[in-house]
């Protein structure tokens, strides 16, 4: 469990049924992956995170999307409408509400479609019920959702506390800090949940606003490509169909009329899935430049370790103390939560000896997560974080670092 992968030689595994080079129904080619991520020409656009879900999922075979209005997500959904329109995605349409959405996109799953959606804050909570449900029946469904804060009083601004509540879902759980992270890990995001020995829901988060409003300069590869359709043959359990109902995978009589069977068919199961989620990580590792995190000058005593947005304040907030202070800062990328990067994160943070963990969130998450898997956690500083929307600006990150080394501010001592 938990254990750090080597990324040698590795390539995106295909099905054998696979016929690459073969045209799609839009008249674009079918190509290996591997190409397609390592290989192939891209070209600089620059497009909202909005327009880039767009731009990925026109790339993606996509054989289902359906869809339900909340901020700030409502834009994608809507662009991944007009693909349909345009014959890129094979079925889309509207649902009731958030809760029926995802079971909506369960449905079709369960038939061996390839399936996306988007949600949102509110939208996610809904939606909750559903989403150990497609992890426990093993659907690889894969839903972006573009953070926003969830408690009274209403916030539509960006707060990852969702993500808090997604973290033992069973589901894979990413964190992309740009477009450019969006854009790749949706595309590549499919060809993980997939794999037959995963075969899991994926949650894609991304900050909203931030990164689905804002404009960035994006590689794309050409749109005449896309990726192999999905092979719903290669899962784990069957697909349905007249002979395998769902309703008899889901809730087999001979099960529910034994207590003790219940207990341990969902004792066993529970804990294929999370050990499902550990095996995702091989195959992550093409698709996230062979490692789940990324790092810069760790030989420095003083880290931020963040995830989403928070590592590009995080980025600036490492200029301005070196500019204007002189002091020296190094920095942890953390690209996965679900499965959680552990020993990546002790080997990069061995040598620090103060953790600043900054997040978008009133309960600090990621740096319990962190604090959990770390010797000597003490290290650890559980912020700064804001809450209910708050921007969390470059400055603050500094202010903080300041405060807690004693520059200028109250030392440690004091604070503690």
């Amino acid at each position: 469990m938990n254990k750090k992968v080597e990324p040698q030689d590795r390539k995106i595994l295909l099905s054998e049924t696979v016929e690459l080079g073969e045209k799609t129904e839009k008249g674009q080619v079918v190509t290996d992956p591997n190409v397609l991520f390592n290989e192939m020409e891209r070209e600089a656009s620059f497009l909202t995170g909005s327009e880039v879900i767009r731009a990925a999922i026109k790339r993606a075979n996509l054989d289902m999307s359906v869809a339900y209005p909340i901020t700030p997500q409502s834009e994608a959904a809507a662009l991944i409408g007009e693909l349909y329109a345009e014959g890129y995605v094979r079925e889309y349409f509207r649902g009731e509400n958030e809760f029926a959405v995802m079971g909506e996109c369960a449905g079709a799953a369960f038939g061996g479609a390839r399936v996306f959606t988007t949600t949102a804050g509110p939208g996610t909570l809904r939606a909750m019920e559903n989403f150990p449900m497609w992890a426990g029946s093993r659907l690889p469904i894969q839903v972006c959702v573009t953070c926003r804060g969830i408690n009274s009083p209403l916030s539509i601004q960006p707060d990852t506390m969702e993500m808090y509540y997604l973290l033992e879902t069973g589901m894979l759980v990413w964190h992309a800090e740009t477009a450019q992270d969006l854009y790749d890990w949706i595309l590549g995001g499919f060809l993980v949940s997939e794999q037959p020995d995963v075969h899991l829901p994926l949650a894609l988060c991304c900050d909203g606003f931030f990164v689905t409003h804002t404009k960035d300069t994006v590689m794309l590869q050409s749109d005449e490509y896309c990726i192999p359709r999905y092979d719903p043959y290669r899962s784990p359990v069957p697909c349905m169909d007249m002979e395998c109902p769902p309703v008899r995978m889901m809730r087999d009589p001979f099960i529910m009329k034994s207590n003790y069977i219940s207990y341990a068919t969902h004792a066993s199961w529970q804990q294929e899935i999370h050990a499902a989620v550990e095996r995702s990580r091989k195959h992550m590792l093409p698709i996230m430049n062979g490692s789940l995190i990324e790092t810069e000058n760790l030989d420095r005593d003083i880290l931020i370790v963040a995830s989403g947005t928070a590592v590009s304040q995080g980025r600036e907030a490492i200029r301005l103390l070196e500019e204007e202070e002189g002091i020296k800062v190094g920095l942890v990328k953390i690209k996965s939560i679900r499965p959680f990067p552990t020993e990546e994160v002790r080997e990069a943070t061995a040598n620090a000896k103060t953790i600043f963990i900054p997040e978008f969130n009133i309960k600090g998450w990621l740096a319990r997560e962190v604090k959990s898997i770390l010797p000597n956690n003490e290290r650890v500083i559980a912020g700064p974080h804001v809450a209910g929307g708050m921007t969390l600006p470059s400055e603050v990150i500094v202010d903080e670092i300041k405060k807690v080394l004693g520059v200028g501010g109250t030392s440690m001592k004091a604070r503690s």
